[in-house]
């Protein structure tokens, strides 16, 4: 056998080999992560410790150990506050609080989710001082166990356009390691951009815009109260194409009267003048979509629309505005906000609106429309009766379904639009619905 087949075939043993182990499965780097957030006062913190790695820094016993929380709350608190200070950059202390932790889960290694405390930390700065240059000394665990890596990234900058909710888009800071030789473990310098109130304003606006293309609910709802705007309401029942001027006049009451509830509940839950816990919101916003898809198929009040989208529209602006409170920002940061969360909300529902209603007012006009109509109906009360299970804490297979609507949309909005065309080209000129 000469060298080159022997080296190929070789090379194909090995190969082979390596798919059928399939994925390694040893274990991941370990790490630490820290997220920051810039507020125009302080700095805020949150840290994450894998129960693994804190174990071997502390001889603690925490891996199955389900009181660990309870157990070593205390003593964690202290233990952080002694591996965690800052200074600005004029060598002056900034002041330390370490906040209540929490026992949470995060998916760390190729076998699952990896347990971790998650502890909030307020860092502030001495009168004067700026919230973005300072200099970070943190570490818990790398002292102890020198293959762990501390990840440090900011989370939410509002200066900076960055007001990430899920995490998912942290800008990274740095990487603090342990020197392999000295084992010392070095400063990491924070220097962040200044940023401008364009960038805070714009980010906000982009907010506003992911909030509505993330929140499905808020779409349904006002998709489900907009499926028969382009019909006639006669003898408790939908009838025919109501034309297109009153068709479009509708459309736009209706989403004029779901902005203005909207809008003047996010302003009074942003400032905190009406305060209403989440899952009565939730739970409401649920209602909202069943009660729309419930009109949908019967008209329960035609002609009254405007009342009911601006009712709940009031419970939908509430839910809005947990997002703008939770960023803890100056008074005209706030008023700022305000106005560009709105506008990236309407921005957002108005395009929504121009692509899907066209073809809605085009489908109402063929005789397809009823069957259309009453089983996008069923379809957003099967999604709301799913979400109302899962938000009283029975988790059911309409909940899951209806989370996974989202990334559907284009391709229902693509089969609307093919149905509507083809239903239109395929009806008689004559047999087009009109209005009575």
């Amino acid at each position: 056998m000469t060298r080159p087949v022997a080296r190929a075939l070789l090379a194909l043993v090995l190969t082979l080999l390596g798919l059928l182990a399939g994925p390694a499965s040893a274990h991941s780097m370990p790490t630490t992560t820290v997220q920051l957030d810039v507020h125009p006062d302080h700095v805020s913190a949150e840290l994450a410790l894998p129960l693994n790695e804190l174990q071997l820094a502390t001889a603690w016993k925490l891996m199955n150990n389900a009181q660990a929380l309870q157990q070593y709350r205390t003593s964690l608190r202290a233990y952080l506050a002694d591996h965690l200070a800052v200074s600005g950059s004029t060598g002056q202390a900034w002041t330390v609080t370490i906040g209540e932790p929490a026992l949470s889960s995060v998916q760390q290694t190729a076998t699952g989710a990896s347990p971790e405390f998650v502890v909030p930390a307020m860092l502030t700065p001495p009168p004067g001082g700026s919230v973005r240059d300072f200099t970070l000394q943190y570490d818990a665990i790398v002292r102890e166990v020198r293959t762990h890596t501390i990840l440090v990234s900011v989370r939410r900058d509002w200066a900076r356009g960055l007001n990430n909710e899920s995490g998912n888009e942290s800008v990274e800071v740095g990487v603090i390691r342990a020197d392999p030789r000295s084992g010392l473990v070095p400063l990491l310098p924070v220097n962040l951009e200044a940023g401008s109130a364009w960038q805070g304003f714009t980010g906000i606006v982009r907010l506003g815009m992911r909030h509505i293309a993330e929140g499905t609910d808020h779409l349904l709802f006002l998709l489900t109260l907009l499926l028969p705007a382009p019909l006639l309401a006669a003898r408790r029942r939908w009838s025919t194409f109501g034309g297109m001027k009153r068709s479009l006049l509708t459309i736009l009451k209706i989403t004029t009267a779901f902005t203005v509830g909207h809008s003047l509940t996010l302003l009074l839950g942003t400032l905190r003048i009406v305060m209403v816990p989440d899952r009565p919101i939730e739970l409401l916003i649920a209602v909202s979509i069943l009660v729309s898809a419930l009109h949908a198929l019967r008209p329960i009040f035609p002609g009254r629309e405007m009342i009911v989208a601006a009712g709940f529209g009031l419970i939908h602006g509430l839910a809005f505005s947990s997002t703008l409170a939770a960023l803890n920002l100056s008074a005209w940061q706030t008023a700022l906000s305000l106005l560009g969360f709105n506008l990236g909300i309407e921005a957002m529902q108005l395009l929504v609106i121009v692509v899907t209603m066209p073809w809605l007012i085009l489908l109402a006009q063929t005789r397809v429309s009823p069957a259309a109509r009453v089983l996008g109906a069923a379809l957003a009360a099967l999604a709301a009766l799913g979400w109302l299970g899962d938000r009283l804490g029975l988790a059911n297979p309409l909940g899951s379904a209806a989370d996974s609507l989202g990334p559907r949309g284009p391709w229902a909005l693509l089969i609307l639009a093919v149905l509507a065309v083809a239903a239109f080209a395929l009806t008689p000129r004559q047999l087009h619905q009109k209005p009575s």
